[in-house]
């Protein structure tokens, strides 16, 4: 693993301060990426869930730095560890806009989170399901039909609302 890398997650930063200081690092030097996914292979639970988190960051700042690694993030989507759980599918999420179709292989590993018992989870999910949905449209007949299933079971309104939102916006689209 790169020292760069290395220096800052074992420093006494707090997590939120280590995370920064990566995806500020990796803004300035994109072949960090390659190294971080490295670490998300390889390193501990720990070090997975903050190369998860540094990713959700850099995909929403510069999505098209990330395109080589999408079949790696579809891979973790369902990695046993919360905090990958939750980087992966955002970080699919925010890819969506501008790649809808190469992150549609993402939708089954997407589903299956959405009968996680943890709400942060399940939001994940289903914000990278509704980013595809609204971008991509071979999927959204597919999709926009499965939401108001998603959404009786599901408890948590902030989820819901994911759905109705992008619902809301995809009615629009289509007008």
């Amino acid at each position: 693993m790169n020292t760069i890398i290395q220096d800052i997650l074992a420093s006494d930063r707090t997590h939120k301060e280590k995370v920064a200081m990566l995806v500020l690092k990796i803004k300035n030097n994109d072949n960090l990426l390659a190294l971080l996914f490295e670490l998300l292979k390889t390193g501990t639970d720990v070090e997975k869930g903050t190369c998860a988190e540094v990713m959700k960051f850099v995909s929403k700042e510069n999505p098209g730095i990330m395109i080589p690694y999408i079949d790696v993030l579809i891979e973790y989507i369902n990695y046993k560890a919360p905090r990958v759980k939750w980087g992966a599918p955002e970080s699919i999420g925010n890819l969506a806009k501008q790649y809808p179709q190469k992150v549609e292989n993402a939708i089954p590993y997407l589903l299956k989170n959405l009968d996680d018992k943890s709400t942060v989870v399940r939001w994940c999910a289903a914000f990278a399901l509704t980013e595809i949905t609204k971008y991509n449209l071979g999927k959204q007949e597919e999709l926009t039909g499965t939401f108001s299933g998603l959404m009786e079971k599901e408890k948590n309104n902030g989820v819901k609302n994911l759905y109705i939102k992008a619902l809301k916006t995809i009615d629009k689209q289509r007008k």
